[in-house]
């Protein structure tokens, strides 16, 4: 990790702009003053992200929302994905699609693809204990630009998949009274703004622990309105994540900072949420007790009611903040 920023220094000089020291664990970092902040690539591996390089306009006017993917699995085809194209009703007659069952809607986040561990880790968590359609976003053609330009196409991705949601419920069937949206570090934002273009109408909206940089204040971030139940979980809260109760239920895994139990790498408590979050739909085992602030969350000296983190019941409501204490290692 010493070894890039001195390579990334190097690079920085002979191009006439000099990177400032940049510590390899995010302890520089000040939300809205900082210009570099690590975030794990495709692979998990740290990358130094200049948060002041400029949006690519033009390439946003090809890769956009109009580029998702939308990937089908259900327990007819849990490994291999069934494509089905928005506006093609064909491609929902020769898929597995089922229109009585429930819904769950899978997004990633930066640097990420529908084929990124997060995905089918869920996929199978879902199938796991509920018969129902999995859609896996994959919208890695804008993901995987600088971060910059993919937090810029975030909106048009979430409401490309929001109306996606609601062509694929009128032509094909479906109540949305169990339609569960969950979205990771930008997904989560994307999720939030397919659940507002569907009018909030999708009963719930999981974000996990939606991405920071550049969203603390933001129109088009997550909010409590994107769905009839929101709820966020936050382990790397004001590094990659957002620490802010922006949902309805808020949930502060062993305060909601980096380093999460287990995680030895910086960037490794940002991707714990997801990992969490598939535990829970398997076991439902983990349970927040209600914290009266934001702070007794960070210092996990909390004793209110309990209520249950993360989980697949689309029927779930519950409104706070939530500390909960979690192990070192599958399932946690």
């Amino acid at each position: 990790m010493k070894l890039l920023v001195v390579i990334l220094g190097i690079v920085a000089l002979c191009s006439g702009t000099a990177i400032p020291p940049v510590p390899g664990d995010n302890s520089h970092y000040v939300d809205g003053e900082s210009r570099y902040i690590w975030m794990p690539d495709g692979e998990g591996t740290p990358a130094l992200v200049d948060l002041h390089e400029p949006v690519d306009e033009e390439l946003l006017r090809t890769r956009n929302g109009a580029n998702n993917a939308y990937w089908l699995f259900t327990r007819s085809n849990p490994n291999n994905p069934q494509v089905i194209v928005h506006g093609n009703a064909n491609t929902i007659w020769a898929s597995s699609y089922n229109g009585a069952l429930p819904l769950k809607v899978i997004v990633h986040g930066w640097n990420n693809n529908g084929w990124s561990p997060m995905n089918p880790q869920i996929t199978a968590a879902f199938l796991a204990v509920t018969n129902c359609n999995v859609i896996v976003v994959d919208w890695g053609a804008l993901a995987n630009q600088l971060y910059t330009t993919a937090a810029a196409g975030v909106p048009s991705v979430g409401q490309s998949l929001g109306n996606f949601i609601v062509w694929l419920r009128n032509t094909a069937g479906g109540a949305w009274n169990n339609v569960h949206l969950v979205g990771f570090s930008l997904g989560a934002h994307v999720v939030g703004n397919a659940g507002r273009t569907a009018r909030g109408w999708p009963v719930r909206v999981t974000g996990l622990d939606p991405a920071l940089p550049g969203w603390r204040g933001n129109s088009n971030a997550l909010n409590n309105r994107d769905g009839v139940y929101v709820e966020t979980i936050h382990t790397d809260g004001d590094l990659l994540g957002i620490k802010d109760p922006i949902g309805d239920a808020n949930f502060y895994p062993n305060g909601g900072k980096n380093p999460q139990p287990g995680c030895w790498v910086s960037t490794c408590s940002h991707g714990r949420a997801t990992e969490l979050f598939a535990a829970t739909v398997y076991h439902n085992h983990l349970v927040g007790r209600q914290c009266p602030n934001i702070w007794e969350a960070e210092l996990s000296t909390c004793f209110g009611a309990s209520f249950h983190m993360g989980n697949g019941d689309w029927n779930k409501r519950g409104s706070g903040i939530y500390h909960v204490f979690t192990g070192a290692n599958w399932p946690f």
